[in-house]
């Protein structure tokens, strides 16, 4: 039996590196695997270790070596023998999946409250957009009341129009008929006058004929 303590450094936590060895080790079957995420000053390792047949360790080390999950970034893997006891696979599979669970139940309950305060939100924006209705509602009564204003401006404006046309036209016939008197008194007393100069024209004529 071997065992060996394989660390990690990089970008290697939140990258499915556990479940990643674990699946390999699973495939290996190797019976003793273990591995914990850690942060030695600000930097990420993860720290596994494996106890089983030589062969199966070799075999687990090599993988460990040249193969990552595609999201994580490594920038160094060490390798030492270990003393200490390794827990079963089956334990760390278990302890595994109900920290994936409890992980899974805190995100579930951050999701809810990014809901509700969201809902909250859009509850807010719903109350602001009755305002602005309201108050279009407001605007578009007043516009209204404009409108009808504008209507009664213009039936008065037409109505005076109407009266000024027809002051207008009266005081037009009554200039038309001063107008039409002046000149026909003008060509009466034309006539008048010329029908004068005829008759004494005609005096004179007979004057100097002798006909007087």
């Amino acid at each position: 039996m071997k065992a060996k303590k394989i660390v990690i450094k990089g970008q290697v936590h939140d990258v499915g590196y556990r479940l990643f060895l674990l699946t390999e080790a699973e495939s290996l079957f190797i019976e003793n695997f273990d591995a914990r995420n850690i942060v030695v000053d600000a930097e990420q390792h993860l720290v596994v270790q494996v106890r089983g047949p030589e062969e199966k360790i070799n075999g687990f080390v090599e993988f460990a070596r040249s193969n990552y999950p595609p999201d994580a970034s490594v920038l160094a893997v060490e390798v030492e023998d270990y003393i200490e006891e390794v827990r079963s696979i089956e334990s760390f599979r278990q302890s595994f999946m109900v920290a994936q669970m409890a992980k899974l139940a805190q995100a579930g309950v951050g999701m809810l409250k990014k809901q509700d305060s969201m809902l909250g939100k859009q509850d807010v924006m719903i109350e602001k957009q009755d305002t602005m209705i309201e108050k279009q509602d407001v605007m578009i009564g007043k516009q209204d009341q404009m409108l009808e204003k504008q209507d009664e401006t213009i039936n008065t404006i037409r109505g005076e129009s109407e009266k000024t046309r027809i002051v207008v036209s009266e005081e037009g016939e009554k200039t038309r008929a001063v107008i039409k008197k002046g000149i026909e008194e003008e060509v009466e007393g034309l006539i008048k006058a010329e029908v004068t100069g005829i008759k004494m024209t005609r005096s004179e004529v007979k004057e100097k004929v002798g006909m007087v």
